[in-house]
């Protein structure tokens, strides 16, 4: 980093990736620091700087490398690797610390005090945040949890049932292994309680037992989301596989269609390739966050389709990567069961890039990819061919 490049920084502020610190009073709060930056995006931690960007240099650089060093090896679970630079300006030392992103989160202080970062402040970790940590780093699924209140009796036995026998060629009746079991070993039940894909997949009522798991679909006049007036609303429940009927036929019906050249009795084209759509519709609803308390919502307005999943991308996934067809995945058994309840979900991480080539060939521009890191969301957004028909 050059002297300039630093100057840009600083002119900039204090925000959730890039910290002043004048000094540490100890090597707890160094530690405090660095931690609730790897929980969170990263960013830079500079040191010899007050909050107000004045420079006011290091003390004690042999101390703080030493403190560092000992922080990253020995204060912080798991151990982290950091870069540290030394710059002078108006001949005053500034170290400045570049923290990763952090990749085995949730990271620890003294093995128990865990601190995430809230704009350019931080705060200890909450329950659902340490959750939802360890769901980025792949040591937790929120479709394998069992969820409270839950047992055997809110499934849809005559449905799972049937799905087994067209899966497997078996009736369940007649294998020597209980139900239960059998639920077990597919990750739909532990112990005694549904798993939310359990629930997800065939229970009786899941929208009972989670409210926030459902589809809320709205068909606006005009292009505001704060509009009072609108065409179509529906909230779309029931099982997963409903929600995707549920939510692509909400689309259909209210999207426009076009003969194409077609006889007058032809059906028509919808105006957004449905492959397109379904595409968007599967990925929210294998790949959203089910730790967040929200349900996917599908906007239609006059010149645009929204569709918006609660979360942000996982872990290490970008807006670039799954544009190149990089997949990380959620919610592994919902993905593993999708394709079988006749969701037309192709995986590999193909979804985006068929989005992308769907639309081109129909002469649409490409799907816009919105990932929102402070409302923690993330949105498909399809233009509409306005005049076209």
């Amino acid at each position: 980093m050059t002297t300039s490049e630093l100057h840009e920084i600083i002119s900039r502020g204090e925000d959730s990736k890039t910290q002043f610190k004048r000094q540490f009073d100890s090597i707890d709060a160094l530690a405090t620091e660095i931690a609730a930056m790897l929980n969170s995006e990263g960013g830079l931690l500079i040191v010899g700087m007050s909050d107000s960007g004045e420079v006011t240099g290091v003390v004690d650089l042999r101390q703080l490398n030493q403190w560092i060093s000992n922080t990253c090896s020995q204060k912080i679970e798991p151990p982290v690797i950091v870069l540290t630079e030394n710059l002078s300006i108006d001949d005053k030392l500034v170290v400045v610390i570049s923290i990763p992103l952090g990749t085995n989160k949730p990271y620890a202080i003294n093995k128990t005090a865990f601190w995430v970062k809230v704009g350019a402040d931080k705060r200890r970790a909450t329950r659902e945040e340490l959750r939802r940590l360890m769901q980025a780093s792949g040591t937790l699924y929120a479709d394998e949890m069992p969820l409270a209140h839950t047992s055997v009796e809110e499934l849809d036995l005559l449905r799972f049932r049937d799905f087994y026998k067209q899966q497997y060629d078996q009736e369940i009746d007649q294998l020597n292994t209980s139900t239960e079991q059998i639920l077990s070993n597919l990750k739909l039940l532990k112990p005694q309680h549904l798993t939310l894909a359990g629930l997800l997949l065939f229970g009786k009522e899941p929208q009972r037992i989670r409210p926030q798991l459902m589809v809320k679909a709205v068909a606006f006049i005009g292009n505001r989301l704060e509009g009072t007036e609108y065409l179509d609303s529906e909230d779309i429940g029931s099982t997963l596989a409903e929600q995707f009927k549920g939510t692509m036929g909400f689309l259909k019906r209210n999207l426009r269609k076009r003969q194409n050249g077609q006889n007058f009795n032809f059906p028509g084209i919808l105006e957004i390739p449905e492959i397109a759509l379904e595409e968007a519709v599967v990925n929210a609803l294998v790949h959203r966050d089910y730790l967040i308390s929200s349900s996917i919502r599908v906007f239609i307005f006059d010149n645009r389709v929204e569709i918006i999943s609660p979360g942000k991308l996982p872990n290490t996934a970008t807006v670039e990567s799954i544009r190149a067809g990089i997949q990380i995945v959620r919610n592994p058994v919902l993905i593993s069961f999708v394709p079988k309840i006749g969701i037309p979900y192709r995986g590999l991480g193909s979804g985006v890039p068929r989005m992308i080539e769907e639309c081109r060939k129909a002469n649409l521009p490409e799907p816009q990819f919105i990932e929102d890191k402070v409302a923690e969301t993330f949105t498909v957004v399809f233009n509409r061919p306005l005049g076209a028909y």
